[in-house]
């Protein structure tokens, strides 16, 4: 009896074993798939770019010095923006989690829920006008509609610990603060980057609207290729913007993968 139990053991581990080699497998090959499809596009770009005659208008836009221009300010947007989304919202997710006051919970949510409600072109103008043109703008608005899903999520990953688990670290002698240190934030972590993600991609979009108040962007190729009827520039700056957002979704996909917890 004991060997047949030793047998049937060593068989689910063997299964156990090879099912986790296979889920390994599965994320290695979903790592490599966006990249691959991304210079795919890129690639069918270049040569559909290259078999055109451009005038004079189209070879000033579409070189490698005001693309890489532009992508360096559409990329700048992006990354600064999720930054002081993930610096502001998930301190106070956290907090309004902890909190007991439902108002105080209602009134944050219903903030948040304005810029994200509000179409984003709405809000790049209305700070535009209130304030100023220019980066800075551009800035703030980004961090105005990317906001909601970072706060809520983080809400949501705190508020989903079962509470035995809190308990029981509790019993353990473990204080407030080391609970939500070494045990609320680190199972956590998926909701929070999964918040993260979509505010990385939201940004992505909405700072193509940045040109409208003079924030610079791959924007500025989108409408200047509208507004000239030079259809090259406007599907040149079209592609770039859904290639970043691609690969930036790609990136913070890896970076979830590595950063939740094993087990989680």
């Amino acid at each position: 009896m004991t060997t047949v139990t030793t047998e049937t053991q060593s068989i689910g581990a063997a299964r156990l074993a090879a099912a986790r080699q296979a889920r390994g497998g599965k994320r290695i090959w979903r790592r490599f798939v966006t990249p691959i499809v991304v210079a795919i596009i890129l690639g069918g770009l270049y040569l559909w770019i290259s078999s055109l005659t451009l005038d004079s208008i189209e070879q000033r836009t579409i070189n490698p010095d005001y693309l890489a221009l532009r992508i360096g300010e559409h990329l700048s947007l992006t990354v600064v923006a999720s930054a002081l989304v993930a610096v502001l919202a998930i301190p106070l997710g956290i907090l309004l989690a902890k909190t007991p006051s439902r108002t105080v919970r209602g009134v944050v949510l219903a903030l948040a829920n304005i810029g994200q409600a509000t179409p984003a072109v709405g809000v790049v103008i209305l700070l535009a006008i209130v304030w100023q043109t220019g980066y800075t703008t551009a800035l703030v608005a980004l961090v105005v509609y990317a906001f909601l899903p970072v706060l809520r999520n983080t809400m949501i990953g705190i508020e989903q610990v079962d509470g035995a688990i809190r308990e029981s670290a509790r019993g353990m002698g473990m204080t407030p603060v080391q609970v939500l240190a070494r045990i609320e934030l680190p199972l956590a972590v998926p909701v929070i980057l999964a918040g993260l993600r979509t505010a990385l991609v939201f940004c992505v979009g909405v700072a193509t609207i940045a040109t409208f108040i003079n924030a610079g962007g791959l924007g500025d190729m989108i409408v200047n290729g509208l507004k000239l009827q030079r259809y090259p520039v406007l599907v040149v700056g079209a592609v770039l913007v859904a290639c970043i957002a691609l690969l930036i979704d790609w990136i913070a996909g890896v970076a979830e993968d590595l950063l939740t917890p094993k087990g989680i």
